[in-house]
């Protein structure tokens, strides 16, 4: 039987919620931080949550790049606006006026997430392994941004030299980003999530 659900988090409602789940309901995209660099310790454990992260055929083929100098985040910024002004895209070229041409927004630490050019599956699995640390970053108190700009480097007619100062094995290009540091302000509010996303095919025990 097919149902169109319009879904509620029960899970949200007060006492319901398990550790995992109230971490993910709480988790926003921060843009402004701190200059307050963070705890080595807890960068490894947000990058030991990547390294758990599911690939497809076990491959782990993902590769992290944590970057604390802020020199060395200027200049990937920069690669990134570079190939953005190349792109010709009109929908990027806004997005970068309208941060004010800055992707990374000063954040002391960013994790470069690269995977092989070669792997079919590599963007996916650059994904998952992103979310597990966004959500690992929120468990540990940490504000954190997705950056998704970052995957124009991997079309770059120079991704090799990027590759090479990024450190990246051998035929990897740079996917993601992500920002992280202390929040400098209050943490956004929820957005309102869209109804009629969920679809429940067949009758459960509860429906």
């Amino acid at each position: 039987m097919y149902k169109s659900a319009s879904f509620r988090y029960r899970w949200a409602a007060e006492g319901a919620m398990n550790d995992v789940l109230k971490t993910i309901a709480q988790r926003r995209s921060v843009r402004r931080f701190t200059a307050e660099q963070l705890r080595r310790e807890d960068v490894e454990a947000i990058v030991e949550a990547g390294l758990c992260a599911p690939s497809a055929n076990n491959a782990q083929d993902c590769h992290f790049t944590v970057v604390q100098d802020s020199g060395m985040i200027a200049r990937i910024e920069s690669w990134v606006l570079e190939e953005i002004g190349r792109s010709g895209s009109t929908a990027l070229q806004e997005l970068v006026r309208r941060d004010g041409s800055s992707i990374f927004r000063k954040a002391p630490t960013l994790i470069v997430v690269s995977t092989d050019t070669r792997s079919g599956n590599g963007i996916v699995d650059a994904a998952a392994a992103t979310q597990n640390m966004l959500i690992a970053a929120e468990s540990l108190g940490i504000a954190s941004c997705w950056i998704g700009m970052v995957s124009v480097l991997s079309g770059s007619t120079v991704v090799a030299d990027h590759a090479r100062e990024l450190h990246l094995p051998e035929g990897y290009s740079a996917h993601f980003g992500i920002t992280l540091g202390y929040g400098e302000s209050s943490r956004p509010l929820a957005p309102e999530r869209r109804k009629d996303r969920v679809s429940f095919l067949g009758e459960g025990p509860d429906s």
